[in-house]
């Protein structure tokens, strides 16, 4: 793992909704016939929150075996492979050239990385508190981390888990 990667939070932007849907119209274009839905996840999702500067983007496929070929064409189109991230099937991307940068996630169908992700950012979107509460956590963690992208996304693990498991509204064992 590169633990040189440099934290950079920014304020909300509020072109980013309009930054993803402009991302999700060209993809829906480029991968049309192994698209079963596209998502807009990650910080820059949840408005009012800091986040790093660039859209993360779910791609839930019709299924694995669509991967190689989606795969052919986001490197066609500059994608940057950058592997399964979470051993769950999940294919990450990067486009750093994009305004703003773009990191692609490719799933299979009923992915519960996806799912989790997609949990947690309703939660945040409908609970102020929490949300407010997050991005103060990722500004302290962009602090103290601000060299180690990867040790920053692990300390905001627990925080993520709990809003999941309070969501989820599943009692603990």
């Amino acid at each position: 793992m590169n633990t040189g990667t440099a934290v950079e939070l920014v304020p909300y932007d509020p072109r980013w909704p309009e930054d993803y849907e402009r991302i999700r119209e060209k993809l829906e274009r480029l991968l049309a016939p192994y698209i079963v839905t596209i998502e807009h996840i990650g910080s820059t999702s949840i408005p009012g929150i800091a986040a790093k500067p660039l859209i993360d983007i779910d791609i839930i496929l019709r299924g694995s075996a669509d991967v190689p070929a989606a795969t052919q064409i986001l490197l066609e189109e500059h994608y940057e492979p950058r592997g399964n991230r979470y051993d769950d099937d999940v294919w990450a991307f990067m486009r750093r050239d994009g305004r703003p940068p773009e990191r692609i996630y490719l799933c299979p169908p009923n992915n519960r990385t996806h799912e989790r992700r997609v949990i947690f950012r309703d939660y945040l979107r409908t609970h102020p508190a929490e949300a407010s509460a997050y991005a103060a956590l990722k500004l302290e963690l962009a602090e103290i981390h601000r060299h180690d992208g990867d040790r920053y996304t692990a300390e905001k693990r627990h925080f993520v888990d709990a809003i999941i498991e309070k969501a989820s509204d599943k009692p603990k064992d």
